[in-house]
Order: C-alpha cells, then structure tokens, then sequence
C-alpha cells in the first residue's frame, strides 16, 4: 500500500513517521514552505514512546500524478476546503481517504467532493503539538487510531488496512462500530472544548469553583441531547466516563482548542461547536451554554483571524 499523508502537521507528522519507521510506504503532501523546511531539516519527533527524525518523502500538490491506496487526511477543519483541491489527483475509485478531522461536517465535504465509498471511518485519541521549529512533542503516552466501514462490515479493504497499519507504534485498531465512535468523539470534544475555553481552566479548576461541577454535567447533557437527535446516539458507557472525565477533582484536562486559545493560534471553533449548534437548532433543541461558548470562541476566531 502507498498511503499519502495531508498535513505534516502535529497529528499528520506523528502518526506519519511512525508508519515509515516500520517501513511503510509513506509520502506527506505539504505547501512549499514547509516542504522545504523537511527537505532541510527532517521530521523530528519527542514522544513517550521513543524520539525520532526522519528524512520523510515530502511532495507538493502539483507533483501528484496519481491516485495513492490511502490517504490520511489530517488537516485543521478551516484548512479542510482548500485541501480538497491538493489532494483530488491523489484519489481513484478505490482509494480509501482516512480523515482524522474533529466533528462531522468534513464527512459530507468529503462526500460531496468524491463518493462515500472512498470515505473509511476514523477516530483518533494523540496529544500531540507542533513547536515553532518544525519539532513534534507527543504530551502524554496515549495513542489509538480506529478505523473502519461506516457500516461496520468487515470487507478486504478493511482487513488490508488493518495489516498495513499494525506493526507500527500507533495503537492501530479495526472497528466494527466506528461511525457510533466519531460521533462520541465529536460529543466529548465539544463538551471539553466548550466547558474549558468558556470558563478559562482546566477542568480540575472549573470543578473547584462552586457550580463549576454542575456546569459542566450541563453543558454536556446539552451536547449528549443534540447528537441523539441528529447523530448516532452515545453508549451509556462512554456517557458515564464522560461524566467522571469533566467533573475529575484536580485534573489536568483540557482541550486542544483551549491550548489553542491559550496560544493565540486559531480554533476549529465552527467544525466542532458551530456545526453542533447548528443542528441542534435545526432539530429544534435549545443548547445556551453551548451557545454561548461558541459566541465566545467566533468573538475569539475574528480577533486572531487576521494574523495568520
């Protein structure tokens, strides 16, 4: 299998290098600049699991001639768009495109663009950031990638995936109900990423502060309600850990977004609150706090838009 990387960003550029040092065959499609940035000084990795550097195959959109077998899509969700056009000679009929965006919206796009037999469900759990020397920092050992049919059958495509991604340091894993898991992931990115960038902590601190518990598990309940009604509803399982995950006494977690504000780097405010929002609305569900957080992020989004 040949499988084109989109993206050497931090999510793009870990599970990509990790692929190739089992040897795989791995190419990451990337703009100029940063294809000259690899060129010169490589792919750098600081992980739990082990540092590494390679000197990664990198290529240009004008360069792709023809389709790859898989394409790992790892772009930002407002990079989604102008991506699409870079990656279009990279996908035959049988080309499977992985997308490890955060939310739904990118599935329809996706869709749309090509055809849903080309779409392969996934779903990622990695900390992973980008320093501003091209470095890749892995924050915590956590990493799985899940992948499957949206269907959840078990097809050859499936089981060729599954070999050509076992061997590597990844946490690779064949789901038979991944399209149930991108929605529950979708569930707690958004609650996370609503909860701790409207209040401005960790949920630790939000937990200590009275109501900050409360808070939460409402917020939450919010978001659980919206995707039961337009989505793939929740196991009771997940919605449990969830639950314990956003109210934990002293914890550290926080979402990427937050990292992101904390930064001043843009946010996927729209592919992973707006979107909710606005399906909830068209299902006639009244969602104020998650409202209000994504009032909060957009007012934030249009301040730093203009830098970058």
């Amino acid at each position: 299998m040949r499988l084109l990387v989109v993206g050497a960003g931090s999510t793009g550029g870990y599970f990509g290098v990790r692929l190739a040092q089992a040897g795989r065959d791995v190419t990451f499609l990337v703009r100029l600049g940063r294809a000259a940035q690899l060129r010169e000084t490589g792919l750098h990795l600081l992980s739990p699991h082990g540092n590494a550097t390679l000197q990664p195959n990198v290529a240009t959109a004008e360069a792709i001639t023809g389709p790859y077998d898989v394409v790992l899509l790892t772009v930002k969700g407002f990079q989604l768009e102008a991506a699409l056009n870079d990656l279009a000679p990279a996908v035959g009929p049988k080309t499977m495109i992985l997308p490890v965006l955060n939310g739904m919206r990118h599935m329809d796009l996706l869709a749309e663009r090509f055809t849903r037999n080309n779409l392969v469900g996934c779903a990622l759990k990695v900390a992973t950031v980008l320093r501003d020397d091209g470095t890749i920092v892995q924050l915590a050992p956590l990493q799985e990638i899940a992948y499957g049919e949206l269907n959840g059958e078990l097809t050859p495509r499936m089981q060729a995936l599954d070999e050509f991604m076992n061997g590597a340091d990844i946490g690779p894993r064949l789901s038979s109900t991944i399209d149930r898991e991108m929605w529950e992931k979708w569930i707690l990115l958004a609650a996370l990423g609503a909860i701790t960038c409207l209040m401005g902590g960790t949920v630790g601190e939000i937990e200590a502060c009275p109501g900050g518990a409360r808070f939460a598990l409402q917020l939450l309940d919010e978001v659980v309600a919206i995707v039961k009604a337009v989505g793939v509803p929740p196991s009771e399982v997940f919605v449990s850990t969830a639950r314990a995950q956003l109210t934990a006494k002293g914890s550290g977690f926080a979402s990427s977004m937050f990292r992101d504000v904390q930064s001043g780097r843009p946010v996927e405010v729209e592919s992973i609150i707006g979107d909710l929002v606005r399906r909830g609305n068209q299902a006639g569900i009244t969602a104020p706090l998650l409202s209000a957080a994504y009032v909060r992020l957009s007012v934030y989004q249009n301040k730093v838009a203009a830098t970058f």
